[in-house]
Parts: C-alpha cells; structure tokens; sequence
C-alpha cells in the first residue's frame, strides 16, 4: 500500500512539473518580465512548485 502512495504522489507532483513547465513557456519575454522571471529561472520555478525544493 505505500508503495502504490509513493508512486501517486510522484505521478502527481511530475504533473504539475509539467504543467508549470509548460505555461510558463508559453508566455513571451514581456509576460515574463511583467511576473520578474527570466526565461533560465523557469525549470527552476517549475521545480521548486512541484517539489518545494
């Protein structure tokens, strides 16, 4: 039963990996600018929502 838990809870925090990830990318240089990030701190950022590291 943990185990099935563990892999849950990775599945769903790759998914909003994925999902910070993508939108963040989706926006231009001015959005970006608009919210002070740069385009290099967006793996970053998507990292430290899904993970908290």
């Amino acid at each position: 039963m943990l185990l099935w838990g563990y892999i849950a809870r990775h599945f769903r925090r790759w998914q909003i990996y994925n999902r910070t990830l993508a939108e963040l990318s989706q926006l231009d240089d001015r959005g970006l600018s608009d919210l002070a990030i740069s385009r290099s701190d967006i793996r970053r950022i998507a990292r430290s929502t899904a993970y908290g590291v």
